[in-house]
């Protein structure tokens, strides 16, 4: 059966009910741009989602040698044939007009067009002379969550072992390092435990911070599809916005802003107090546990309540859900990372499971999610601030055998200290100790804290940065180099997503102009640089992206994340394959930890530790001490009150976060005409009763102030949590419209303009949920709604005062159901 409908208006479809222990059915979603129908495509080109961590497998219809739509994969296992919005209309960015095609080149404060020879040899020349002059500190690298395996791996080969340099990290900081930190911390690796497959055993889906109606939307439909059907799951939503997850939850808590660790450890308390335990399984699997119950023991409810503003009775009845769940599954998004005590919160939400017994089941698993489509690819690669492959920068044994594939002396790869995180990079470029600065495909100038202080870094005449994007971001207006990269459908690559699994993304279309892909980039650096391994051999011995994946390949091999037995012959055609694939498991992984803890002994692990409230290491000496056999760790920490509250100037709390229709800084979402339609320009999200209060009306100019900044945006009147603020933080400020940009009087749209300049001490996540803010108005409304979508978190509190979100006739898209008496 194929039915119509406006994608816009209803983002996830229609319903095909399925039963809990069912395999979900299968619905295709395809989009063709208008004039254009199935029999005018020549050819359709696999690939998978690059605008969200869900990793829905796709293919790309060409036509006329161009890109003319896209359709889902109906065998792949992540999303059945479903396709979310911005899968669906967010290839046309593609094609915008305004993407670069030759590299440029500032000159006399301007950039200018230059030749790709030209350009590539001043940045090695640059590199050449600060290795000379100042040696490989002065160099950093900042790459994104959207390249592909092929083009991380080969960065971090040339970053550090050609370079020599510590400074490597990648965008996935702001999204994702929490995630790694706390799988770390509890089982001493990084990697999933759970899948997207859990959805559909779990009675029990709890969703700590993690709006998964919009941020990955194919996985929502699949939850939505369970709650219609037999033996619904039960939802437990932490959340302060009203989400479209929250309307459908059983449990819902609305925490104040910072205190998430309280809520967690009274929930601990709570299990623990009625006996909820698998004793059985702590100990045979853990450490750890009569240190947390002896922490947690005086954390009620009612100690709760008073910290978070919550009931204490609903605190109650989120831990009889968790604690009488047959199998609980866990997600745990931004709401928990980018946020006070974000690690310390995170790892509690692990200690639920582990003491409940709660892993290597299906339905029973937990989920740190991305928010980046390949952040797991950053992580696995060494992108990101770790050393590839999983392997621990404390271990000589592991540096020693990086060092062996690579056949480069282990002093050649910097490990006298942890790999350096993104924010610390800027403050050592803001010092001035980096003094290149190589930005791939990310937009800090509109996604980091703080931005006057991001642009004054970015700005310095002592730095040379470079830019590799498809756009003229707000970043590259601020670069000495900027290069023309090609993109997703333009290139060849592998994508690795929230559940571990590989998809392969081949080449539909060419680039437009002399823009090359990354990897190519990456490579054509190496070799002007003239890298050399120990025995005088080129150290980058590939050329293309299936042999960089056969050389990761070699280095993934008896690691966590083992891909020796993926090959791009069978992830061609077929569906994704999880790691870790090997000989063991030529299938792929569904699940890790089904017979208890893999990787944390001393001599496998990750990670030593960190204490959650410091951050400070801890020692081989001292993990061996307290986890000799090599079991998932139960690691406890008290909550502690935010540094930054509200007070007599700054009365609310400020939030950040996304919206369904745009992704990260709008790079290409705001080149998709219906995506951009649905959400055009910033907004401010307060409640109901603050509103009435300041005397403030829906649409609104509104002005919004925090220590470090303001920001403009009108107002959005919703049933968001009292005293709270949201803004989305996709604007920046090149196309404020209003013509003036952040050096002008008048307060621009970025969110980062008013956010904090700290991070989370053992992730070293930036922190955007945790800033005291004013409100006052700035202009009244005409009478028109804030541009906010009604469609999601940002519904208005009387439907009267908006009218809905809708795409109209260019949002049209097909979907086809393989049983025409479920959709509905």
């Amino acid at each position: 059966m194929d039915a119509s409908v406006d994608r816009i208006a209803q983002p996830w479809g229609s319903r095909t009910p399925y039963g809990r222990h069912e395999r979900w059915p299968t619905r295709v979603d395809t989009y063709l741009e208008p004039g254009v129908g199935p029999d005018q495509v020549r050819r359709w080109v696999q690939t998978a989602s690059v605008l969200h961590s869900d990793g829905d497998a796709m293919d790309i219809a060409v036509a006329d040698g161009r890109m003319a739509g896209v359709r889902g994969r109906a065998g792949d296992r992540v999303n059945h044939g479903r396709l979310g919005p911005k899968d669906l209309f967010g290839w046309q960015a593609n094609a915008s007009r305004d993407r670069l095609t030759r590299p440029l080149l500032r000159e006399r404060g301007h950039l200018v067009e230059c030749d790709w020879d030209t350009a590539m040899e001043l940045i090695a020349d640059r590199s050449r002379k600060l290795l000379a002059e100042r040696g490989p500190g002065s160099i950093g690298f900042y790459t994104s969550g959207q390249l592909y395996l092929e083009e991380y791996y080969t960065l971090a080969v040339l970053a550090r072992a050609g370079i020599g340099t510590n400074h490597l990290d990648g965008n996935t900081r702001l999204c994702t390092a929490t995630a790694a930190e706390a799988l770390k911390e509890s089982f001493g690796c990084d990697g999933q435990p759970g899948s997207f497959d859990d959805i559909d055993h779990a009675d029990v889906i709890a969703l700590f911070g993690h709006n998964v109606a919009e941020t990955q939307p194919v996985q929502w439909m699949r939850v939505l599809d369970r709650l219609d059907g037999a033996d619904p799951p039960r939802l437990l939503c932490v959340d302060p916005r009203p989400t479209p997850v929250t309307r459908r939850a059983a449990v819902h808590l609305a925490p104040r802003l910072g205190t998430n660790l309280a809520l967690l450890n009274a929930l601990l308390h709570e299990i623990i107090r009625t006996g909820r335990v698998d004793r059985d399984y702590l100990t045979a699997h853990t450490v750890g546990f009569e240190e947390l119950a002896s922490r947690v023991a005086e954390c009620t409810p009612r100690w709760a309540a008073r910290i978070c503003d919550v009931p204490a009775a609903s605190i109650d009845e989120a831990a009889e859900l968790l604690g009488t769940a047959d199998r609980l599954l866990s997600t745990v998004l931004q709401g928990v990372y980018q946020s006070h005590q974000a690690t310390a919160t995170a790892v509690q939400i692990n200690n639920l499971h582990l003491i409940r017994g709660m892993l290597g089941r299906p339905g029973a698993g937990v989920l740190q999610m991305n928010g980046q489509p390949s952040a797991q690819n950053t992580r696995e690669c060494g992108a990101d601030g770790d050393l590839p492959a999983f392997r621990n920068w404390q271990n000589d044994d592991h540096v020693a055998d990086l060092a062996r594939v690579w056949n480069v002396d282990p002093g050649t790869l910097a490990h006298h200290a942890p790999p350096t995180h993104a924010m610390q990079m800027f403050r050592h470029a803001e010092q001035g100790s980096i003094r290149m600065l190589w930005i791939s495909g990310t937009n800090p100038a509109v996604s980091l804290p703080e931005l006057s202080r991001i642009r004054s870094i970015l700005a310095q005449d002592r730095l040379f940065v470079v830019v590799q994007d498809l756009f003229r971001t707000e970043t590259a207006q601020l670069a000495d180099v900027v290069l023309p990269a090609a993109t997703w459908g333009e290139k060849t690559g592998t994508l690795t997503n929230a559940d571990r699994t590989v998809h392969l993304c081949d080449k539909a279309v060419e680039p437009p102009g002399e823009a090359r892909p990354d990897l190519d980039i990456f490579l054509d650096y190496a070799a002007r640089m003239d890298f050399r391994d120990r025995n005088g051999r080129s150290l980058i011995g590939w050329h293309d992206p299936e042999s960089a994946f056969e050389a990761w390949k070699a280095c993934s091999a008896g690691r966590p994340c083992d891909y020796t037995g993926l090959t791009y012959d069978a992830l061609r055609g077929g569906s994704g394959i999880q790691w870790p694939c090997n000989e063991e498991s030529p299938d792929g992984t569904p699940r890790l930890y089904t017979e208890g803890i893999s990787w944390a002994r001393p001599d496998l692990c990750e990670s030593y530790g960190k204490d959650l409230v410091t951050g400070a290491a801890d020692d081989e000496a001292a993990y061996r001490a307290l986890n000799p056999e090599g079991k998932a760790v139960i690691r406890a920490a008290d909550y502690l009150p935010p540094r930054e509250l509200p007070d007599e100037r700054y009365p609310f709390q400020l939030t950040t976060g996304r919206t369904l229709y745009h992704f990260h800084t709008r790079t290409k979402t705001a080149r998709a005409p219906q995506l951009n339609a649905a959400a055009p320009d910033v907004w401010v999200e307060a409640a109901t009763g603050d509103a009435e209060a300041l005397g403030l009306a829906e649409g609104d100019l509104v002005e919004v102030t925090t220590p470090r900044g303001a920001l403009r945006g009108r107002l959005r009147v919703t049933d968001i949590r009292p005293g709270l603020l949201f803004v989305p933080f996709h604007f920046g400020y090149w196309d404020t419209g209003g013509g003036h940009g952040p050096d002008g009087d008048t307060p621009g749209r970025a969110a980062n303009e008013t956010t904090v300049t700290d991070w989370d001490p053992a992730s070293k996540q930036p922190l955007f949920k945790t800033a005291a803010a004013a409100l006052r108005l700035v202009e009244r409304g005409d009478g028109s709604p804030a541009p906010a979508p009604t469609t999601t978190a940002s519904a208005p509190s009387r439907a009267d005062t908006a009218p809905p979100t809708t795409g109209g006739t260019t949002a049209l898209a097909v979907s086809r159901t393989d049983r025409p008496e479920a959709a509905r």
